[in-house]
Order: C-alpha cells, then sequence, then structure tokens
C-alpha cells in the first residue's frame, strides 16, 4: 500500500529527529564547545594571550603602586584571526526493497552511519585547531610514556597533575567542574590498565555520553579518535573553544515514490580558539 501524504511526511520528521538525536549522542569535541551563531562569510576573531603571572601594566609594575602614582594600564593583548565557514554534509540513498524487506534494519543503519560521519569530521576539524594552537604543553620525558616497556616508569597520575598545574600558572582552574581530560583509544588503553590509575581514589568509572567514560584527579574523561596520535589534552571546556555555526544540522528526506528514500544532511560552521592558553597539550604519550 502506497504511503499517504502525512505519513510520508512523519517518516521525514523521524528520520530528522533521529540524524540530529544520532550527531548529539556522537559528538564529543563539539560538546566541549560554546556554540555562537555567526551570518558570516569569513569569521574574524581576537585571540587572547593570557599571562596572568608578569606583575606589570603599561609603563609600571602591579605591585607597589606609590600614592598619587598613575595606575598601569593593563591590557588584553590580542592576535586577530580568520577563518570561513565550512560545510559539513553527506547523504544516503535507500532502496524501497529494502526498507521493507531486509531483515538488517538498512534505514536505521544509514540514518546512524551518515549522522556518525558528519560528526566525526566536524570533531577532527576541532581537534586540528586545538593542536595547532593550544597555549600549553607538557612534554613527557622518552622512557616515561604511558606504555613504556618500564612499567615503573608509566605514571599519567603525575603527567595530567602537571598538565593542570600549567594551566594554573595562568589562571585557569581546570578543577572547577569543567575540566577535561581528552585521549585517543590507545591511550585510555593505556591510562585505564595503569595501577596508578585505577587505585587512585579519585578515579570513578562510568559510561556517560559524548565520550565521557568516567573522572580522574577531578577531570572529566573523553575519549575520541579524532585525538592526534601520541598526544592528549586537559582544557577546561566551553571557554576558550568556541564552535561558530552558521546553520546547525539540516536534514532533508527525499522519497521517489516505488523507488527509494534519499536522506541528506548538512551543518556549517568553523572552529575557534579563542584562548589557548585554556588548552595543556600532552604530548609523548606513546613510545
Amino acid at each position: 500500500m502506497a504511503d499517504t501524504d502525512r505519513e510520508a511526511e512523519m517518516r521525514s520528521e523521524n528520520i530528522d529527529t533521529a540524524v540530529k538525536a544520532v550527531i548529539k549522542i556522537e559528538e564529543k569535541w563539539k560538546a566541549l564547545c560554546a556554540i555562537d551563531s555567526s551570518s558570516a562569510w569569513t569569521e574574524s576573531y581576537f585571540r587572547e594571550t593570557n599571562d596572568d603571572a608578569t606583575d606589570g601594566g603599561t609603563g609600571s609594575p602591579i605591585r607597589g603602586v606609590p600614592q598619587y602614582a598613575p595606575f598601569p594600564f593593563i591590557d588584553v593583548t590580542e592576535t586577530k584571526v580568520s577563518s570561513i565557514i565550512q560545510k559539513y554534509a553527506g547523504e544516503s540513498i535507500i532502496s524501497l526493497e529494502a526498507q521493507q524487506n531486509i531483515t538488517v534494519p538498512m534505514l536505521q543503519r544509514k540514518i546512524y552511519r551518515l549522522g556518525r560521519k558528519i560528526i566525526y569530521q566536524i570533531d577532527v576539524a576541532i581537534e586540528a585547531g586545538v593542536n595547532a594552537d593550544a597555549g600549553n604543553s607538557v612534554a613527557i620525558t622518552a622512557g616515561y610514556e604511558w606504555d613504556s616497556a618500564t612499567i615503573a616508569n608509566r605514571d599519567p597520575v603525575k603527567d595530567i597533575l602537571d598538565a593542570i598545574q600549567t594551566l594554573r600558572v595562568d589562571g585557569i582552574d581546570a578543577l572547577s567542574g569543567n575540566g577535561y581530560l581528552v585521549v585517543n583509544g590507545n591511550d585510555y588503553t593505556n591510562i585505564i590498565s595503569n595501577t596508578k590509575v585505577i587505585n587512585h581514589p579519585t578515579y570513578e568509572s562510568g559510561v556517560m555520553t559524548n565520550g565521557k567514560v568516567g573522572r580522574l584527579l577531578g577531570l572529566n574523561i573523553v575519549v575520541s579518535e579524532a585525538v592526534t596520535a601520541d598526544q592528549a589534552y586537559v582544557l577546561v571546556a566551553k571557554q576558550g573553544m568556541v564552535w561558530k555555526q552558521a546553520e546547525g544540522m539540516k536534514v532533508v528526506t527525499t522519497v521517489d515514490a516505488g523507488k527509494s528514500t534519499t536522506i541528506r544532511a548538512w551543518e556549517r560552521g568553523v572552529f575557534q580558539l579563542q584562548a589557548p592558553n585554556e588548552v595543556c597539550e600532552i604530548t609523548n604519550t606513546r613510545k
């Protein structure tokens, strides 16, 4: 029996909801960003340089200002950065026969794969921006990687604490509740199999949304395969990381009656790391 117009509309609405639900569940890096709208083709912003430790303003130190003396002028050092909005898009087609007769739920699988592929590429772009411009770093000494041949040398707890302290020196509190440890699957395996971690009193396990798999040292742990090999991040989410969204996820379903259904999805946006010092990159995590 042919679909009525209302049935076709309901199917389109269900597919739209399903694709967006997959993306919301699967997004990892994007979930760490503040979302801001954009109506521009080229987005420009001023990237902040944070240096709270220097005792100085314009012309004189902050400490010990004499009576009646002019106050030192304090300003934020910023660099203008411009980037072009990009489109992340894909489509999938399923035959009428596949929808109605195949045992494997092909429509659901295509919805799932379409949503995952688009959000993964958005996450890859965000991680690339963080990787290129992170303002802080901690380098693990050769021979002390998280998979070092000498088991006693593996100490991810100390390396993560060093990253937290590096942020703290810049006046950034990763322990305020919105701090994250972001790792790829290999490094997560090396961390979670380390007795210094699983026996640590701050370690909490649990499967949550958006790649969260637990907590350690006051940080939420997120696993993302978009993370570049041999490194990890300690960062504060939704402060210096911004996703400029020109167009949120749109889903259009086109039915070619008696033949097939095409699902098309897209989003337009660009990542901005507005405060690079909100991120500390941990390097040399693997030998």
